[in-house]
């Protein structure tokens, strides 16, 4: 359903969100078009020892993955599966029990057919940049409720305190400063009415918090990466990044990795830490306290606030994050 803007400076979001999805989908689908027109030459595996690159992203991408599966490929056909969900468009799929597929975490799908007559379906999660530097792209976007439910389907127990924090610091009904705080001290508070800071959440809530993903990050990290959608049949395996915008497709510089190499990286990069920052625009820019988020390897969450979305859980990949790769990747 589409959005109704409340004023022009909400139709200007809306319409930057559209534009930057749409972007986005057409780099998807040029990539599978390519690698459904693919001339065809058997591509034999060779050894990964790079995760950036220049050049065509379709030949670029069927090379990484024969390298990684240490198989030869010798034809592939690709379904662009990524704007199903947000725009309704892609191509038609069944899954395997004849269901269309309506939303998916890959957002290509492709069937290889390998030099031993095995046929292989691999996933690929697409992140796209059309600025002149990396930029830091959306990867998940819920509410506090849905992502404390999908750690608790996927076997990682979410206390009812941290739930709460996770509540107050997106700002749901019912658990914001205007909710909770008598009167006297919500005139006194110069910070968004609307939401609680992580500093602000009780201590019980940012160490259960802080216990969960120290414990379970390369976990998490994998369900932000391959899980979105209940029943989603085809989790993607493999990652792409066209990193900065390009002028021609046959140039077009990506980084490649593996889910489980992406998931292996951002864990070494860093564990649980809290970055600071401050409030430097928008209706509460006077609000001068040192506010702090979480952070852990290469995923930083927040809370949405957009005017279309505001009580949202916002997950993003850092910003140039495969320019921090370990030593040993290189």
């Amino acid at each position: 359903m589409s959005l109704i803007a409340k004023d022009e400076r909400h139709q200007a979001q809306i319409n930057a969100g559209t534009l930057g999805r749409n972007k986005g989908h057409k780099f998807e689908n040029l990539l599978s078009c390519a690698i459904n027109n693919y001339s065809f030459e058997e591509i034999v595996p060779q050894r990964n020892v790079f995760h950036l690159f220049c050049g065509n992203p379709a030949h670029l991408l069927l090379q990484y993955i024969a390298n990684d599966i240490n198989e030869t490929i010798v034809s592939a056909k690709a379904w662009w599966l990524g704007a199903l969900a947000t725009s309704g468009v892609g191509d038609k799929l069944l899954d395997e029990n004849g269901n269309p597929i309506t939303k998916s975490k890959s957002d290509i799908l492709i069937e290889l057919v390998l030099k031993s007559n095995v046929k292989k379906l691999v996933g690929i999660s697409v992140k796209t940049c059309d600025k002149k530097t990396p930029t830091n792209d959306q990867m998940y976007f819920t509410t506090a409720r849905a992502f404390c439910n999908l750690l608790e389907t996927n076997g990682i127990h979410v206390s009812d305190e941290a739930i709460k924090g996770l509540s107050q610091f997106c700002g749901d009904i019912g658990y914001r400063p205007k909710d909770i705080l008598d009167e006297s001290l919500l005139k006194l508070r110069i910070s968004d009415p609307n939401r609680f800071y992580w500093e602000e959440l009780s201590l019980t809530a940012q160490n259960d918090w802080k216990t969960i993903i120290t414990n379970h990050q390369d976990a998490i990290t994998r369900l932000l990466f391959q899980k979105a959608y209940r029943n989603d049949p085809y989790a993607p395996d493999y990652l792409i990044h066209q990193t900065v915008k390009y002028e021609n497709f046959d140039c077009c510089k990506v980084a490649l990795f593996s889910m489980d190499e992406v998931i292996s990286y951002s864990k070494q990069y860093s564990g649980y830490v809290l970055s600071t920052y401050k409030i430097k625009k928008g209706t509460y820019k006077h609000d001068n306290a040192i506010h702090s988020a979480p952070r852990f390897g290469y995923i930083q969450f927040q809370r949405g606030g957009q005017k279309q979305h505001p009580t949202q859980l916002q997950f993003n990949l850092k910003a140039g994050y495969f320019n921090h790769l370990p030593i040993a990747a290189d």
